[in-house]
């Protein structure tokens, strides 16, 4: 089989390379100049456990089956990484209830050591934290998301895969049983493949509307929710990631560490137009508010603008929260092309269980 997979991000390139590894002869085309330049390069980072997510739920599967399949990964192939574990903090009484039912989602869906905490018990583990009750996750962790990106790729191209960067789909059309694809950038031309995947992130959508003769109604509505991110001066009080109870359209301003135990905070959630990468200063008071609540020992002016990142979200404000979409010819009705859509946290830790699940599709 010859496969395109359109879009070099973290789920894209972890595709690439489940094909590859299948015996597919594989193009990886990415419109940027780089890999991971997208969703993929503002991300936290974060290991996920898989305990938030809905039984039963695309999210709560690839979630819990992508990260034993990223820790092994990241073992056999040197990427850094680190299991720390998280701690999620209920900062009043009205809030155990929501930490109970993430632990029981969790139980459901897998994931191993949780364990519900009184305050003393969280604070014996964390000194600086500030709670009435805790959730303990130790499945939880940190990667270095490039250095994973950069491991994928390494296997996409030992296989014979091979990454086309400046390459922009412009369209694409099935015919006699191909798929015809024509790209722009520096080296416009066309590529004639059995198997199509749109792994596009933020232009996911906007791909899916350049192939021709998709069934009509079956491209989903993309809402953008711009997350911004703060660090923070001075010397990590915390070994563990803390997180406050979810709120609408997240996971609420939590606090991460890098592989260098550097403490940053963040995402809050703010809803978009268009991607805007900046961070506004102004929102170190809000932040502050917020971490104030889990640990009253952040420094006066302590907060620093750093990043900010765009998750593809399929709903909006007031909305649940969508699952994941893998959509094949029974969504889009078109044989030999598979869309993503919606891939936004945890999609990172669910990239290598996506990639096989992708693959059963096109490769059935």
């Amino acid at each position: 089989m010859e496969a395109l997979v359109v879009g070099a991000g973290v789920v894209g390139l972890a595709i690439a390379r489940a094909l590859a590894l299948r015996g597919a002869s594989v193009i990886l085309a990415e419109a940027s100049e780089a890999i991971g330049t997208g969703v993929s390069a503002r991300s936290s980072e974060v290991i996920h456990g898989g305990m938030y997510y809905p039984p039963g739920s695309l999210r709560a599967h690839h979630c819990v089956e992508g990260r034993h399949r990223l820790v092994d990964f990241c073992e056999s192939h040197g990427v850094p990484h680190r299991l720390c574990g998280k701690i999620i903090v209920a900062t009043s009484d009205a809030e155990r209830p929501t930490l109970e039912a993430i632990y029981s989602r969790g139980i459901e869906n897998g994931v191993e050591g949780l364990d519900l905490l009184e305050r003393a018990e969280a604070v014996a583990l964390e000194p600086a934290l500030s709670c009435v009750a805790a959730l303990h996750s130790p499945a939880t962790g940190i990667v270095d998301s490039h250095a994973l990106m950069l491991a994928f790729l390494g296997d996409v191209e030992d296989a014979g895969g091979v990454l086309a960067l400046r390459t922009p789909i412009e369209a694409a059309e099935r015919r006699e049983g191909r798929w015809h694809v024509r790209f722009g950038g520096a080296a416009a031309g066309d590529v004639t493949v059995d198997g199509l995947v749109n792994a596009a992130g933020l232009g996911a959508q906007s791909l899916a509307r350049r192939i021709e003769g998709a069934v009509p109604g079956s491209v989903p509505r993309q809402v953008l929710a711009k997350g911004s991110y703060f660090g923070c001066v001075g010397r990590p009080a915390f070994s563990r990631l803390i997180y406050p109870a979810p709120v609408e359209g997240g996971l609420g301003i939590h606090l991460t560490l890098d592989l260098a135990g550097r403490m940053r905070f963040g995402p809050d959630v703010e809803w978009v137009d268009t991607p805007d990468y900046s961070v506004d200063a102004a929102r170190a008071d809000r932040f502050a508010a917020a971490i104030r609540r889990y640990w009253p020992g952040l420094p006066e002016l302590g907060l620093t603008p750093d990043y900010a990142g765009i998750r593809p979200k399929l709903t909006g404000p007031g909305e649940p929260a969508a699952d994941f979409r893998i959509d094949g010819p029974a969504e889009h009705g078109l044989p030999g092309l598979v869309q993503l859509f919606g891939i936004e946290s945890p999609g990172l830790t669910s990239s290598l269980s996506l990639a096989e699940a992708v693959a059963d599709r096109l490769m059935a």
